[in-house]
């Protein structure tokens, strides 16, 4: 029930219908994966392979690292298995602690009561050894616990990201409902988009997608310009986490990167993106323009479409869409000709209502609402029967 700083077994959560995608990621990180579930993927390394995975993944929300895995039958059984835990060798008392307790099948009555259960336990344990103990901070807490129950497992994690691993430290402002940075990242990867071809998305919003693929095509590791919660454990190695930073730096990439193009008829969200690109470092690599779709020039090389347009539950109308759908078929059709076009939305009816029958079609969670990522392939015989 000891954390091994050699050995760490980890856990990184993610946007579900990700899982494949993040796994895919962390190979080729050199990240040895040891499980893929639902909801996220299991690994095993170093601290420095969890300091990497932390810095380094754009799809991950979290990563997180086991202390115990135990089985229970009641709530005692649980403070026991937390109680046994020696706390205070992890973290100073000084820190501000949260719990977090998610559960599935579990036959406890109330989350709420192991939660308290756990925090009660931690405590109890430094009071033991320490006489002090941490206080709680349930917002911006220094350390966040995080425990998991199935019908007969209680597992442990120590959180070693702090913020969720979406918080890129660079978005200051927002729009209405925009998209999480590490889903943006996924939408990228699973449109095979990796930085070599031109990309557009022509309704930004506030640029979440359009920021990611400038990262991509630059190599910029998501997680350089934030904290994270390993830097209050103790077992926290300054050298090892430069180190990581300095290798993760290098392989940022000069020169001309690829084309990426952005634009949105919203001129604040227009003016949000401009001062996100300009945050990252990006602004020169994208090209952003205040337009409404229909009038927009496509660049001459094809390329990769992405978009998320309003959708029912989001903003906008079902009337709307209604209008909106059609048209976009149209302009998709007739202008996107040799395009590999990406739809991401929450409306099912959208593929119905545009007139293109999805070559692929991948659930996804955006939260817990449940969209679709729809691939078409605009090919020339499609358009010209439209045209006729």
């Amino acid at each position: 029930m000891s954390m091994d700083s050699t050995n760490a077994r980890c856990f990184a959560p993610c946007p579900r219908g990700l899982e494949y995608a993040l796994e895919q990621e962390l190979i080729h990180l050199g990240i040895q994966v040891t499980g893929r579930t639902d909801g996220g993927v299991a690994f095993s390394g170093s601290l420095e392979i969890l300091y990497r995975a932390n810095l380094e993944s754009r799809i991950a929300s979290r990563i997180l690292r086991e202390i115990a895995h135990a089985p229970y039958r009641n709530e005692q059984d649980v403070y026991t298995a937390a109680f046994t835990l020696p706390w205070p060798r992890w973290f100073s008392s000084s820190r501000t602690i949260k719990v977090k307790v998610s559960a599935r099948q579990c036959p406890l009555k109330s989350l709420d009561f192991i939660t308290l259960r756990i925090k009660d336990a931690i405590c109890d344990k430094f009071m033991k050894v320490q006489r002090a103990r941490p206080s709680v901070n349930t917002r911006r807490p220094d350390i966040r616990v995080d425990a998991f129950l199935d019908a007969t497992h209680l597992t442990i994690y120590l959180d070693t990201s702090g913020e969720p691993l979406f918080k890129r430290g660079i978005r200051r402002s927002t729009v209405d409902a925009p998209l999480r940075e590490n889903l943006a990242a996924g939408i990228l990867s699973l449109a095979g988009w990796n930085g070599t071809t031109p990309l557009l998305d022509p309704l930004c919003g506030g640029g979440t997608i359009p920021l990611e693929a400038a990262m991509v095509a630059r190599r910029i590791a998501p997680g350089l310009g934030r904290h994270f919660a390993f830097e209050h454990l103790s077992d926290f190695d300054q050298s090892l986490w430069k180190t990581a930073l300095k290798q993760a730096a290098a392989k940022r990439l000069t020169g001309s990167p690829v084309s990426i193009f952005a634009s949105d008829r919203d001129p604040r969200a227009v003016q949000i993106a401009r001062d996100h690109f300009r945050r990252a470092g990006v602004d020169q690599d994208i090209s952003l323009a205040q337009k409404d779709l229909f009038e927009i020039s496509l660049p001459q090389e094809p390329g990769t479409l992405i978009m998320n347009p309003p959708y029912g539950v989001r903003l906008g109308t079902e009337a709307d869409l209604d209008e909106f759908y059609p048209r976009l078929g149209t302009w998709l059709k007739t202008r996107c000709v040799g395009w590999r076009v990406y739809l991401f939305t929450g409306d099912l009816r959208a593929p119905k209502l545009i007139g293109l029958a999805p070559s692929k079609r991948t659930p996804l969670f955006n939260g817990a609402l449940e969209c679709r990522l729809y691939e078409f392939l605009i090919v020339q015989g499609g358009a010209r029967r439209r045209l006729d």
